[in-house]
């Protein structure tokens, strides 16, 4: 008896080189990421105790070139000649203060609203919509430009726009997954046993809710780091002689021609630092999400 089976499906050439190279540079790349995290957490905290130049005191000539020699002068200098590795320490004080306030304001807001309307239902459920809606509608970068306008910029004015910015986003997986939780076995069972509405969300439904929406804040932080970065570049951020990366950015532009590295050396600390807290959130989504 023959039994003819067909060939094997042929496998691209391609396909080994591209696919394994990058699954082993996995593991190195989060690492990295985590790595450059905790340095620039470190230096933000620590940055009054550094040997270095006060982000407002001129360290040397300037616009010096990056280069060996002082620590100051690491990284250069900006017009004023002042140490842009103080400047870029000192400004990663405000852009990790203003990204981690606000969004972990939006995820404490955000949780508690999805949860209701997306375990309640009803009236309750809409009402909470419908303001979720009006807020994504909104364009984000108008209204934090309209608060910067109207009211003083300082880093309180930042804070707020940003949560409110941030809120909807956090509400909307919020309900989402609480109405996916809301279903299972385990809450019907409370909810046979006499266990009452606030006991069942915050015992059963909230705990599995955030694992999702901690995995999630790292990309939030990371999008709200540029939005203050953008907010500064406009000169709507946090005023002088305070530093930010925006700020510095700004402060860069006029000279990018000759002296490109006032601009390259700020946006270069963004990019890692996006890029970074990027990774770190889909790292944290493929090891905590239970929805995977």
């Amino acid at each position: 008896m023959n039994l003819s089976t067909s060939p094997p499906r042929p496998r691209s050439p391609f396909a080994a080189p591209i696919l394994r190279p990058v699954r082993k540079r996995r593991p190195v790349l989060v690492g990295a990421a985590y790595a450059w995290l905790a340095l620039v957490i470190a230096l933000a905290v620590l940055a009054p105790w550094l040997p270095i130049a006060g982000y407002s005191v001129p360290a040397g000539a300037s616009r010096l070139s990056p280069g060996p020699g002082s620590v100051d002068l690491l990284l250069g200098t900006d017009s004023f000649g002042r140490s842009l590795l103080s400047r870029c320490i000192h400004g990663a004080r405000v852009s990790l203060l203003v990204g981690t306030g606000a969004g972990l304001a939006g995820l404490a807001a955000g949780t508690v609203l999805g949860l209701l309307g997306g375990y309640l239902r009803g009236r309750v459920d809409r009402l909470i919509s419908l303001i979720t809606d009006a807020l994504l509608a909104f364009p984000p970068l108008i209204l934090l430009i309209a608060l910067s306008a109207v009211l003083t910029p300082s880093i309180e004015v930042i804070l707020i726009g940003l949560t409110l910015v941030t809120v909807p986003n956090f509400v909307r997986l919020s309900r989402a997954q609480a109405i996916s939780w809301s279903s299972r076995e385990f809450v019907r069972a409370a909810r046979n046993m006499g266990a009452g509405s606030a006991r069942i969300m915050t015992r059963e439904v909230l705990p599995n809710l955030l694992p999702a929406l901690g995995s999630f804040l790292p990309v939030v932080v990371a999008a709200l780091i540029v939005a203050e970065g953008s907010l500064s570049f406009l000169g709507l951020g946090v005023p002088p002689p305070r530093p930010s990366w925006g700020g510095m950015i700004n402060e860069g532009k006029s000279a990018l021609a000759t002296s490109p590295h006032l601009v390259l050396v700020p946006a270069t600390v963004i990019f890692l630092t996006v890029f970074s807290l990027n990774q770190v959130g889909d790292h944290l989504r493929l090891r905590f999400d239970r929805t995977l």
